[in-house]
């Protein structure tokens, strides 16, 4: 693999006045092609870390491959600001991959860019094994110990994170990202990647929960969902419909629970 870009450089910048003069460190951005078995998939713009995880958990969390056994061989090159990844998966994938007939132009805003029809927005997902509502302990002080799995955004700010607590509640990995999309298909890449048991544990997002979040944690088979910003209604509504728990944690009150899953 080529050189790639370090995820956070130092800039100048000058007071209003123009008379003072600082320097800080600010995340970069890189925008990274991927194909699929020779053929351009999507242009995403992403933090430069753990891209490998990063390609595993967006085919995952995007319904291009339904498991790892998908990925045959991915392959990273590029230099600075511009990365390709050129991923071999299954025939069986390819297929349903051709027939999604998807162009996306990927941003670090918006997770469904250049979906060309409702029913791919809105995809039939399967309904999730009921799981237990994590007990209230393993929230406590959580906004705070989550800052030791955001070592990018502590240095330089302006990144999202996806976390992931196992079943016996404890912080086990962090992925950071300028896109909370990204952040967590890099969860969920490297929770695949490394074999670890999702069953009774939960992820956690310190951004906003929209609908493509939701749907990436439903396809990657993640009991329950964390949110440290309120998760819009139509969120909600999908959680309920999928047995997805869904819980919101606001930074002066308790947990909101907005959706509990049923055996």
């Amino acid at each position: 693999m080529d050189t790639l870009q370090p995820a956070s450089l130092t800039y100048s910048y000058q007071s209003l006045d123009l008379h003072e003069i600082a320097d800080t460190a600010l995340a970069e951005e890189v925008a990274l092609a991927i194909a699929y078995n020779g053929i351009s998939q999507a242009v995403m713009l992403v933090s430069p870390t753990d891209l490998e995880d990063f390609i595993v958990g967006f085919s995952i969390g995007s319904g291009i491959i339904s498991s790892a056994d998908d990925i045959y061989d991915l392959k990273l090159s590029g230099c600075g600001s511009a990365q390709q990844a050129e991923v071999e998966i299954s025939s069986r994938a390819f297929w349903n991959l051709k027939d999604q007939r998807r162009q996306l132009a990927g941003t670090s805003g918006c997770g469904l860019c250049g979906v060309e029809a409702v029913e791919q927005a809105l995809p039939e997902l399967k309904v999730l094994a009921g799981g237990a509502l994590p007990p209230a302990q393993w929230l406590d002080g959580l906004r705070q110990r989550i800052s030791a799995f955001q070592p990018l955004g502590q240095h330089c700010g302006a990144v999202h994170a996806a976390l992931f607590m196992n079943a016996e509640g404890e912080l086990l990995m962090g992925r950071e990202d300028i896109g909370r999309h990204n952040a967590l298909d890099k969860l969920i890449g490297a929770l695949i990647r490394q074999q670890v048991a999702t069953s009774g544990g939960l992820a956690i997002v310190t951004s906003r929960c929209s609908l493509e979040l939701i749907q990436k944690v439903l396809r990657a088979g993640i009991q329950t969902l964390v949110s440290l910003s309120s998760p819009t209604g139509l969120a909600v509504q999908w959680a309920r419909r999928h047995n997805l728990n869904l819980i919101h944690l606001p930074q002066k009150s308790g947990p909101r629970v907005y959706s509990v899953s049923k055996p």
